[in-house]
């Protein structure tokens, strides 16, 4: 029963990171003014400051794809 409890948990903490990484590649692509169709009409569009808060979002999504799936 253990082994399957954490199993589950590292697939559902492996598609949150997959999530985190996905909205900071939007981020990224607003802050610079690279995205496309209907990401291309918001606030973010442009803002440097947006860049580099996809870019941390970025590397905190990898982390804890690295994290869930490297631990006992």
């Amino acid at each position: 029963m253990r082994r399957m409890f954490n199993v589950v948990m590292r697939v559902i903490s492996s598609l949150i990171g997959v999530l985190i990484v996905l909205m900071g590649g939007i981020w990224i692509l607003q802050g610079l003014n690279l995205a496309w169709g209907s990401l291309s009409r918001s606030f973010m569009q442009g803002d440097q400051h947006w860049a580099f808060y996809g870019a941390i979002m970025l590397i905190v999504g990898v982390c804890e794809i690295v994290w869930s799936n490297t631990r006992q």
